[in-house]
């Protein structure tokens, strides 16, 4: 049941974007800050936790689980280090995330061909 909880959760979150996507004219990039920031922002209101404990990877996985992400690591970052911790916690948080998609991306662009956007 929590399979299908996280994939049904996941769907609703990219079938929103798609939809945000679609019937706007905001670039993907922006569109992509602007989950990344909305996610850290629930969390630093106390909301994003909760739902992500309900929903699970559906919740963690989208770019609204790493801007909480994110802000998990700034506030632990601040606790251990003060000031310092706050250009570094994000980071430190999040570099497993930021590699992997560093090292896949380069990857997909070795095998595929990559293209711009009409």
């Amino acid at each position: 049941m929590d399979y299908l909880k996280a994939f049904l959760i996941g769907g609703l979150i990219c079938g929103l974007v798609q939809i945000l996507m679609d019937k706007t004219k905001l670039m993907p990039g922006r569109i992509m800050v602007l989950l990344v920031v909305t996610g850290a922002i629930l969390g630093a209101v106390g909301v994003y936790q909760p739902f992500l404990e309900w929903a699970g990877s559906g919740a963690g996985v989208p770019l609204l689980g790493f801007g909480n992400t994110l802000w998990k690591g700034v506030k632990e970052g601040i606790g251990e280090k003060g000031l310092l911790g706050l250009f570094t916690g994000g980071l430190t948080a999040s570099a497993a995330g930021i590699c992997a998609a560093l090292v896949f991306g380069f990857l997909g662009a070795l095998i595929f061909k990559p293209k711009m956007k009409k």
